[in-house]
């Protein structure tokens, strides 16, 4: 039982990290080249949303999808204190940081859904990635997980 609930805590961390990583390098291109050349997006992409060039949407992906994840990460192995992140912890009966790995999938999902209607279309990345996001879900809401991080 102990192993099963390591495996599955570690699982949460591979899947943050994996989701971080590729936020950070993504997010990384955009802010070095805002005009998507790097990673071979066209500027028309953003045709249909409110963005001049990809600089500020690879600022919010950096750091929301890149940043908060590892940073999360750490929490969740140190089970570290923070006032502030209690006042948004929504989930009163469980560690702060594995309320905020709910709160980095649903930030997914979102980022997900606004890319499909701002890009007005549908790729298999953002397929994976919805998909990727429910399994952040299901991995963190185990009961094995939730034990672990129930205060």
């Amino acid at each position: 039982r102990l192993m099963e609930s390591k495996a599955a805590k570690n699982m949460l961390v591979f899947l943050l990290a994996f989701l971080g990583l590729g936020a950070i390098a993504g997010g990384g291109a955009l802010i070095i080249s805002p005009s998507g050349e790097l990673i071979g997006m066209p500027l028309s992409m953003l045709g249909h949303s409110p963005f001049k060039n990809f600089l500020l949407p690879g600022l919010i992906l950096f750091i929301v999808l890149g940043i908060s994840p590892i940073l999360l990460i750490i929490a969740l192995l140190k089970k570290s204190e923070s006032a502030v992140a209690e006042r948004l912890n929504f989930f009163k009966d469980m560690h702060w940081s594995w309320s905020f790995s709910i709160y980095i999938a649903f930030a997914l999902i979102i980022w997900i859904q606004l890319q499909m209607v701002f890009i007005q279309g549908v790729s298999w990345l953002h397929t994976f990635y919805m998909f990727y996001a429910v399994l952040i879900l299901f991995i963190a809401l185990v009961p094995s997980v939730r034990n672990i991080y129930r205060k």
